[in-house]
C-alpha cells in the first residue's frame, strides 16, 4: 500500500512534463515580447534561409515561425528580422505603465490610510466625547421611561 503503482508514476511524470511545458511556453511568450520580429524587410537587409529548410510552402513556413517570400526571390522561406520599432514601442508602454502605477500608488495609499482609524487620529473616537454621549443616552432613556410609566 506504501508503493505507487506504475500507472501512478507515469501520471506523475506526465504532470511534471506538462508543468515544464507550461513554464517553457510562458518563457517563450515573455521572450517574444522583448524580442519582436517582423517579416517586412528593407532593401539593405539580406535574407537568410529559414533554419528548417528552403523548399517549404507558405503554410509550413509560417508554422515554423518563418516568413514566406511574396515575390519571386531566391528564397521561398526566410528568417524574420528584429523589429526595433516594435521593441521601442513596447518598452515605452511598459515604462509608462510602470510610472503610472508608481504615480497612483501613493495617492491610493494616502486615501486608504486617511480613512483608517489606526493611522488617522482624527478618525478615532474621543474618550471624553464618548463618555458624554453615554451619559446623555442614559439620561434620555431614563427621562422617556418616566413618561411611559
Amino acid at each position: 500500500s506504501g508503493f505507487a503503482s506504475p500507472t501512478q508514476r507515469v501520471l506523475e511524470k506526465n504532470e511534471v512534463a506538462c508543468s515544464m511545458l507550461k513554464v517553457k511556453d510562458a518563457f517563450e511568450h515573455l521572450l517574444s515580447f522583448f524580442r519582436p520580429v517582423t517579416c517586412r524587410h528593407k532593401d539593405e537587409q539580406t535574407l537568410l534561409p529559414c533554419h528548417v529548410g528552403e523548399g517549404l510552402n507558405t503554410t509550413e513556413c509560417l508554422e515554423n515561425k518563418c516568413c514566406p517570400s511574396k515575390s519571386s526571390r531566391k528564397l521561398k522561406c526566410y528568417r524574420p528580422f528584429k523589429d526595433n520599432m516594435q521593441l521601442t514601442l513596447r518598452l515605452l508602454v511598459l515604462v509608462a505603465g510602470g510610472f503610472l502605477i508608481l504615480g497612483c500608488l501613493p495617492i491610493c495609499c494616502c486615501a486608504f490610510l486617511q480613512r483608517s482609524q489606526c493611522f488617522n487620529p482624527l478618525r478615532r473616537a474621543n474618550k471624553e466625547v464618548e463618555q458624554i454621549m453615554r451619559k446623555k443616552r442614559a439620561h434620555n432613556e431614563g427621562f422617556y421611561e418616566r413618561f411611559l410609566d
